[in-house]
């Protein structure tokens, strides 16, 4: 009997590759061919879950962005006693890449980012990435401080933490810089409600 294949594991088998090859030296690396290799199936494999390069793309961004996700919600989730200060401060630090071990899905991040700029198929995955974790960001910043612009401050915090990324891939920030920053921002979120100082560290 023939071996059955689970197609969406495969899928996400090259996707994997994809991410590796595009770590390793941008989106002009990855051709169809090399994919097949690093991901060890045929050519004929990578054609028939992908009807194109495009498309194959689109799956690997989409993949990265559950990934992140994934791991928001699992901060969330780990500590549901936690204020939503404190949630909001670890949701805002899974989204900058800024740890160690993500250094690498930040570069290939990057790497998708520019191609966005120019896929339109791309865009459209960025931008309901984005809509999603502004949403989550919303609910905490408006449970946190109360403020009546809850979507205008998620907008900023979300763009704040995005270019975090940048600054500290390129070596303008160093992690601890970046987290000082981003501290930064959520405490004035507090401020603006409470007007005092000495609000509780909102990344610890």
């Amino acid at each position: 009997m023939p071996k059955q294949v689970d197609h969406e594991s495969r899928r996400r088998q090259i996707a994997e590759a994809v991410c590796q090859l595009a770590d390793e030296s941008g989106l002009e690396g990855v051709t169809l061919r090399d994919v097949a290799a690093r991901a060890q199936v045929s050519m004929g494999a990578v054609q028939r879950c992908f009807g194109t390069k495009e498309e194959m793309l689109v799956f690997a961004l989409g993949h990265i962005g559950e990934r992140v996700t994934a791991r928001v919600s699992a901060r969330l989730a780990a500590s549901p006693a936690q204020s939503a200060r404190t949630a909001l401060g670890h949701a805002a630090t899974e989204v900058s890449l800024l740890q160690e071990e993500h250094r690498a899905e930040a570069r290939v991040w990057l790497a998708f980012v520019a191609q966005a700029a120019v896929s339109p198929a791309l865009a459209g995955i960025l931008r309901t990435n984005y809509a999603g974790l502004q949403t989550v960001f919303a609910q905490l910043i408006a449970e946190a401080s109360g403020t009546s612009h809850p979507d205008r401050a998620a907008r900023t915090l979300l763009a704040l933490a995005d270019g975090l990324t940048t600054h500290v891939l390129i070596g303008h920030l160093s992690p601890a810089d970046a987290l000082d920053v981003l501290d930064g921002q959520l405490n004035s979120l507090w401020d603006a409600r409470t007007n005092r100082a000495g609000a509780r560290h909102p990344l610890t």
